[in-house]
């Protein structure tokens, strides 16, 4: 069933843009598959804008652009399906697409017949160029509506940035994603910007409708559509992706895969990681405790608006899974490595209650035994460490 939980997969719009054509999509198609992604759970392969002419043909119709796509849509959908994988592709609800090509408004049904036709399982479905007269969620539960007459089961992608309290609708009008923010830029301020902006939200996400934080930038370095700032470290991509998958948002990799840095191949295939973020209960994770600090106006240089500035730089975070499992999550965002604490009794574990955590490290794997009233972490800068717990009676 689509969407019973987050969606992983790529997309080709943070590293290539406009730049894509049949050949880039036939190659990540093979590499998802020889490099363990598609076993791994990424199973999504979706084509961004700028993959069609900017005219309709002379029926209405979208016309995929022969130069990119020779041998058209149909072919490219059944050579990923061949694969093992599913197809996505990319509109707008707007008059035009946000890179200027034609899009889907007053569209709609004739839109979905022709992605269903070509056999079309994911549709991203933007906010650009979108009238001022227009009514958003009409216009959003229209294209709903629109895909499910097509009978094809295809995951509805809607992408409206957050716009009129979309958190307080998108699951009523049928849509199994709903992007919550502006675009991710590839640097620190950007993503923690994200994460942070959606703290309050994280809860209104669950099975079949998953709050989307936008797509990964883990392991781009800089290189790509969205290169704005300080390259990432490897410990800030760790943050990530780590919180990615407590938040239970979707995991689309927006790198190239065909050139992925081994250690950041390895965070995006972690298992452990990738549990958290599929488990079957869908919970967002709880703050148990942050520490703000004054953000000097010389440490601006990497935000990006409207994304409000980080200005919390501890955080630690529990996130209860299935089957009495826990997550335990320590965030440090100051430069230097910080002593970091979990009191239990933040967590509903006072000492009285005689039981600790039994705790394992997850990036490391190393059993720390059971831990009982409180949990002491040295966490370096800009990084993170999390652990699986248990219950465990002292």
């Amino acid at each position: 069933m689509t969407a019973a939980r987050p969606p992983m997969g790529w997309n080709s719009w943070n590293t290539f843009g406009e730049k894509i054509d049949e050949e880039l999509i036939l190659q990540i198609a093979d590499r998802m598959v020889d490099e363990g992604y598609r076993e791994a759970g990424y199973q999504y392969l979706i084509i961004d804008d700028c993959w069609a002419l900017k005219e309709r043909d002379e029926h209405g119709l979208l016309v995929p652009d022969p130069k990119k796509f020779p041998h058209g849509m149909k072919a490219v959908a059944d050579y990923v399906h061949g694969k093992g994988l599913k197809f996505g592709m990319y509109s707008c609800a707007g008059v035009m697409t946000c890179a200027g090509y034609p899009s889907s408004y007053d569209h709609e049904f004739s839109d979905a017949a022709q992605f269903a036709e070509w056999g079309v399982d994911y549709l991203k479905y933007d906010f650009c160029h979108f009238p001022e007269n227009a009514d958003c969620q009409n216009r959003y539960h229209r294209m709903s509506m629109a895909l499910k007459a097509t009978g094809r089961d295809i995951l509805f992608a809607a992408c409206n940035w957050g716009k009129e309290e979309s958190w307080t609708w998108m699951r009523s009008i049928g849509a199994h994603t709903y992007r919550s923010t502006g675009d991710i830029f590839d640097n620190f301020r950007s993503f923690m910007g994200i994460f942070t902006s959606q703290l309050e939200h994280l809860c209104q996400s669950g099975p079949y409708c998953f709050n989307d934080m936008d797509m990964l930038t883990v392991g781009m370095y800089n290189r790509g559509n969205v290169a704005i700032g300080k390259t990432c470290t490897d410990g800030e991509y760790r943050i990530q992706f780590s919180l990615w998958c407590l938040s239970g948002t979707p995991l689309i990799i927006g790198a190239d895969i065909r050139e992925m840095k081994p250690e950041m191949k390895e965070l995006l295939l972690n298992t452990d990681l990738i549990r958290i973020n599929q488990d079957e209960e869908c919970r967002p994770p709880c703050l148990l405790g942050k520490r703000s600090v004054a953000v000097p106006e010389t440490d601006r240089e990497n935000a990006v608006e409207p994304i409000r500035m980080v200005k919390d730089k501890l955080y630690t975070l529990l996130k209860h899974l299935s089957h009495q499992e826990f997550v335990i999550a320590f965030y440090n965002l100051f430069e230097e490595e910080q002593e970091m604490n979990c009191i239990f009794a933040d967590a509903g574990l006072p000492y009285e209650s005689g039981y600790g955590f039994h705790m394992r490290d997850i990036f490391t794997g190393e059993d720390l035994g059971v831990k009982r009233d409180y949990f002491l972490a040295r966490v370096p800068g800009h990084d993170c460490k999390l652990y699986f717990c248990r219950l465990e009676k002292c």
